[in-house]
């Protein structure tokens, strides 16, 4: 067992189970995620590719020591029993149809189990709750029964994983109040064109002692420096349907921040890095790695040698502020999770804000129509 390192890769990266990005083959895709090479620290999810992935990154950590590197598992989603919905993909496995807070355990431990079986090791150094619904993020059922499988050495570490668009914001602070005694990290999403809503929740992980894990740091490849105006994304590349413009706007913001970039001698890559880092209480970046179409695109293997080489702290305060006020997106779209413009029933990935929710916001100094809503 390892301590996560400040630099990490999840299996999302590579184009094979997450839909952006080109696919790369096994051989190709088994070697960006093997450890080495100064990242020690992996993540998977084992609803990615319904296991596919878990099996796939196994194969690349045979024959490694174990105390080589960190793994991180996540689990949430019910591939087992539960019927995959379109493009929501499988319900939680705290979905009132599979199951009530009885069978919670079982589940946990089974889902875990297997994750373990197809990587091929015996425990996780972190364990997150993928993707939680409402029920994820308030039931001492669901994280009992993840402590029970950390009390019988099945993960040394547990954490929470919102997602995978933005939002949750309210709902994880509520989470480490609730739990934070057994929560040791939480990821988020956060780069420099994406500083709200992630930067929201960490004085609260911050002050619960959670180290903070955060993703999509390359802001859908544009922070790779090869994402450029005209791109053609495939019809299945989620980035896709992203806002007309995004790649554009972006751009224009990425040539405000190259500066500072240079004067450091960094990449793009490497600048968002580090910029995320400098957040307290953030400790471990995971960009994804894509492999973009095209003969002009950086290979992917070049991606993670710049990601590799991220180490120290290189960014002065002013610097960190300056690259938040370029980058600002507060308003830029609609939140998931606890929303202040939710109507009607609950749905699995938003619902309205309940007088303690709106409690919590004031004791943080958020004020959700204010800080929670897309601007007009």
């Amino acid at each position: 067992m390892t301590e996560l390192t400040s630099t990490a890769i999840g299996t999302w990266s590579g184009g094979r189970f997450m839909h952006f990005g080109e696919p790369l083959d096994d051989d190709r895709l088994s070697a960006l995620l093997r450890p080495g090479d100064d990242i020690a620290t992996v993540i998977t999810a084992d609803a990615y590719g319904a296991g596919e992935a878990d099996a796939l990154l196994g194969r690349s950590l045979a024959g490694l020591p174990r105390g080589d590197y960190a793994l991180v598992g996540a689990i949430g989603h019910d591939f087992y029993t539960g019927e995959r919905e379109g493009a929501k993909g499988f319900p939680r496995f705290t979905d009132p149809r599979l199951r009530g807070p009885e069978g919670y355990a079982d589940y946990v431990r089974m889902a875990t189990e297997r994750s373990l079986e197809r990587l091929g090791v015996d425990a996780f150094d972190l364990l997150l709750l993928h993707n939680p619904d409402r029920v994820g993020y308030t039931s001492a059922a669901v994280w009992d029964a993840l402590e029970a499988v950390r009390a019988d050495g099945l993960t040394r570490m547990l954490g929470v994983a919102p997602g995978p668009a933005n939002g949750f914001t309210l709902d994880v602070i509520d989470c480490l109040e609730r739990f934070g005694d057994r929560i040791d990290w939480a990821m988020v999403i956060l780069n420099p064109l994406e500083p709200w809503p992630g930067e929201l929740v960490l004085p609260a992980a911050e002050r619960h002692e959670v180290r903070v894990i955060t993703r999509v740091v390359d802001y859908g490849g544009l922070f790779h420096d090869d994402v450029l105006p005209g791109h053609a994304f495939p019809r299945y590349d989620h980035r896709g349907f992203r806002p007309a413009g995004w790649v554009e706007a972006g751009r224009e913001k990425l040539a405000r921040m190259r500066p500072i970039a240079e004067r450091h001698g960094l990449s793009l890559l490497q600048l968002a890095c580090h910029w995320n880092l400098e957040h307290r209480p953030v400790a471990c970046v995971a960009p994804t790695l894509i492999q973009e179409a095209g003969p002009g695109a950086k290979p992917v293997e070049a991606k993670r040698a710049e990601l590799a080489a991220v180490r120290g702290s290189v960014l002065s305060a002013g610097e960190v502020d300056e690259l938040r006020a370029i980058g600002d997106n507060t308003g830029s779209m609609t939140l998931k999770g606890a929303a202040p413009d939710h109507e009607g029933d609950a749905l699995p990935d938003r619902w309205r804000i309940t007088p303690e929710l709106s409690e919590l916001a004031v004791r943080w100094g958020i004020e959700p129509a204010r800080d929670l809503t897309k601007a007009a």
